[in-house]
């Protein structure tokens, strides 16, 4: 679930055809803490192309978090291009949820990691979007 996870994160973040520090950075904060080597998530860094799996297979609580880290993903270098709103759309509907759930979080989830957001809310929210 972790690599999947990081997996989604490196293509939002290549998405532009560039992964800036912040990215990488987040991405790697997110693998270590979850026990991924930081060697193996600097080579998945390497090779952003690797295909999506199957995500609706994830608990409703993993569906959140993965939702939630793509929209932190897609703010954190503090451009939002019009093709990373369209790949997290699709991760969302991926993940079971309608497309607008990524605006509704988005405008409440921060781009920086250390500034947290009220994830029981912010759940709430999102579960309203799930088809």
């Amino acid at each position: 679930m972790v690599k999947e996870q990081l997996n989604v994160l490196i293509q939002l973040a290549a998405s532009d055809n560039h992964v800036a520090d912040k990215e990488a950075k987040l991405i790697k904060m997110i693998g270590v803490s979850n026990g991924v080597p930081a060697e193996e998530i600097d080579e998945m860094l390497k090779n952003p192309r690797k295909p999506i799996g199957d995500l609706s297979t994830l608990t409703d609580d993993q569906k959140f978090e993965h939702l939630y880290h793509v929209v932190q993903m897609m703010k954190i270098d503090g451009q939002v291009f019009k093709s990373e709103i369209v790949f997290c759309e699709d991760i969302a509907s991926r993940l079971g949820y309608r497309k607008g759930v990524i605006a509704e979080l988005s405008s409440k989830i921060y781009s920086d990691p250390s500034i947290t957001s009220d994830r029981d809310a912010l759940k709430k929210k999102a579960q309203k979007y799930l088809a």
